[in-house]
């Protein structure tokens, strides 16, 4: 059932839904073009509502941010109509849905870890030789292997309140600059936390978090308003290490059960020359 939304997260959906809508070209959707006389790029209000089968005055509404409730069924066809992926889809229903708060402890103190927040680390230090890490919400890091800190780059640098994988890497890199295709896995970094935000708009720990981020990270303010989301991905990467040589890692993440808002990253050798570079680590 739709719930009323606070202002700051109807600001997002709008936000959300020009970013998605100015993407798009008539001849994307099947309708004729124009030849180039448009004002401004992408699809009018008025196609992006024939399309998905709403008003257009009320189709307006929602993307001026007017405190309304549209269904599911009208959420599902709007996504259809802009073309939406999987994690833009869900990007979608939790900024029109009011979401529950986020638990003050779910991530634990990494200080202090105890519980299955403790057994978590203990995994990821396990790992060694491969690398692996364990973020909790706002990308806040808990654990940071050794072998993680040897490829990766060591966050050793930032201090306890900024301690946060996306303020590393798009604020404060230090002397242990994570050499993985920085720029990507930064632009990435965001665009997941961006879909995490989805879920906690307004809530004042994302806000104050978010406001700093904006603050002191011009990329950073550059990327967020491309309004892109993914969610958790996995893949082959190739780094060059000063030290180690061509390392071939195949890496994934994964979310631990029954803690939705953690991800456990681990990158694992895909090769023999880089399972015995691990090993001498």
């Amino acid at each position: 059932m739709a719930v009323a939304s606070s202002p700051i997260r109807r600001d997002e959906l709008r936000a959300f839904l020009r970013s998605r809508r100015a993407r798009l070209s008539p001849m994307d959707v099947g309708l004729p073009g124009d030849g180039g006389r448009r004002r401004t790029p992408g699809l009018r209000r008025e196609e992006l509502a024939a399309l998905a089968g709403v008003g257009v005055s009320w189709y307006t509404w929602l993307e001026q941010g007017r405190d309304i409730n549209p269904s599911s069924e009208v959420l599902d066809a709007l996504a259809r109509a802009l073309r939406l992926d999987a994690a833009e889809r869900r990007t979608l229903f939790a900024l029109a849905r009011t979401e529950l708060p986020l638990a003050d402890d779910v991530a634990g103190d990494p200080e202090r870890p105890d519980g299955e927040i403790g057994q978590l680390i203990a995994l990821v230090d396990s790992l060694h030789p491969s690398p692996a890490y364990l973020l909790g919400p706002m990308t806040r890091i808990l654990a940071w292997n050794r072998a993680a800190s040897v490829v990766l780059g060591s966050p050793d640098h930032l201090p306890r309140d900024r301690r946060y994988l996306l303020w590393w890497l798009t604020v404060d890199p230090g002397e242990g600059e994570l050499t993985i295709q920085r720029e990507a896995t930064a632009r990435n970094t965001v665009a997941r936390f961006r879909a995490e935000y989805a879920r906690h708009a307004g809530e004042p720990g994302y806000e104050n978090f978010l406001a700093q981020l904006r603050e002191h990270s011009e990329r950073f303010r550059d990327w967020w308003e491309e309004h892109e989301v993914i969610e958790a991905q996995r893949g082959t990467k190739v780094l060059e290490h000063p030290q180690l040589g061509t390392l071939r890692l195949h890496h994934a993440q994964t979310v631990p059960t029954g803690q939705p808002e953690l991800r456990m990253a681990v990158y694992a050798p895909a090769d023999e020359a880089t399972r015995a570079a691990l090993a001498t680590l």
